[in-house]
């Protein structure tokens, strides 16, 4: 299974001069204020997955919400290595020429989970557009893995789009997760802008087929606000996730990572939220998280409690 790296794919960078709607500089509101990590389960959780060298997205991707999570022995593990092949001007996520695939990776995650008494685990990846398969494989294994050594975990996984590939896609979904999850992110008018190797169409394609090839299969995706979309847009992206079948909604505020990432266009309020779960829970899905500091994985072991995801 191991790979020789390939040179990096694309990039298009972030250009302000493409925002359509001034920018709001203002400092974060009080809403968004979050406790310093620490306590002593958040001290273990840390020291554990160095131990195991291990890649969280809840340290690489900078979560504003790593310190309640881990002090919940909760944790969402990054798999494939900690360096991505694309560069979404909104990710704090390394991008560049990623190193050999580790294969040991799996078995070492599911011993993380096993020491850790997880009851729900997410497993992320960075993008691997160099690997034939963009490491749909790994996450099989991951699923197996950790089956293997605790069969009581529920699993979630939230995939890359595998270049559109319905063959990598099978094959992670073939692994029988509990919820698969891929995130639409933002709106099809800033996809150009935010997720210049995405596509918003194939991200639904990818959720309407996932659900297609295993009916029974929770699915699960993310919308991040404050990219500069319009209301309307919103309203137009829950709608097209509802209609590819999506089980789980997300909805949370997009924080910029530093400088160089493209910018906060506005704050939305914790009453504008409320009126998109509002929204979202008529259309029809079966859990619906939506705050300003709301992400994919946030409170995941009770979004999945909710959604009646249980291990097989």
């Amino acid at each position: 299974m191991a790979s020789v790296p390939l040179p990096l794919v694309q990039i298009t960078p972030w250009r302000p001069a493409l925002l359509t709607q001034p920018l709001q500089f203002d400092r974060k509101p009080a809403w968004l204020k979050v406790k310093a990590p620490g306590g002593a389960n958040y001290t273990e959780v840390r020291g554990l997955l160095k131990d195991l060298k291990l890649h969280t997205v809840c340290e690489e991707a900078r979560c504003p919400n790593v310190g309640e999570c881990w002090d919940h022995k909760a944790a969402t593990f990054m798999i494939l290595g900690d360096t991505c092949t694309r560069n979404c001007s909104y990710c704090a996520i390394a991008h560049g020429t990623p190193q050999q695939l580790d294969e040991e990776e799996p078995r070492r995650l599911a011993e993380a989970v096993a020491a850790m008494g997880m009851r729900h685990i997410v497993v992320t990846s960075v993008d691997r557009d160099d690997l034939p398969n963009g490491g749909a494989e790994m996450f099989a294994a991951v699923v197996r893995e950790t089956r293997g050594r605790t069969p009581d975990t529920s699993v979630e996984l939230l995939i890359p789009d595998f270049k559109g590939s319905e063959t990598a896609l099978r094959i992670v979904v073939e692994a029988k997760p509990d919820i698969l999850n891929h995130n639409l992110e933002t709106v099809k008018r800033l996809y150009r802008i935010a997720r210049p190797g995405g596509r918003y169409d194939r991200a639904l394609e990818l959720l309407s087929r996932a659900k297609a090839m295993d009916p029974a299969m929770l699915t699960k995706s993310g919308i991040m606000v404050g990219l500069g979309e319009q209301w309307e847009e919103l309203v137009v992206a829950i709608r097209d996730l509802r209609d590819a079948g999506v089980d789980i909604l997300t909805v949370g505020q997009y924080l910029r990572p530093s400088a160089t990432h493209m910018p906060v266009a506005r704050y939305y309020t914790p009453g504008e939220f409320a009126e998109l779960k509002r929204f979202a829970d008529d259309l029809g899905y079966r859990h619906v998280e939506s705050g300003p500091l709301v992400r994919s994985s946030y409170h995941a072991w009770q979004q999945a409690e909710r959604a009646g995801a249980n291990p097989p």
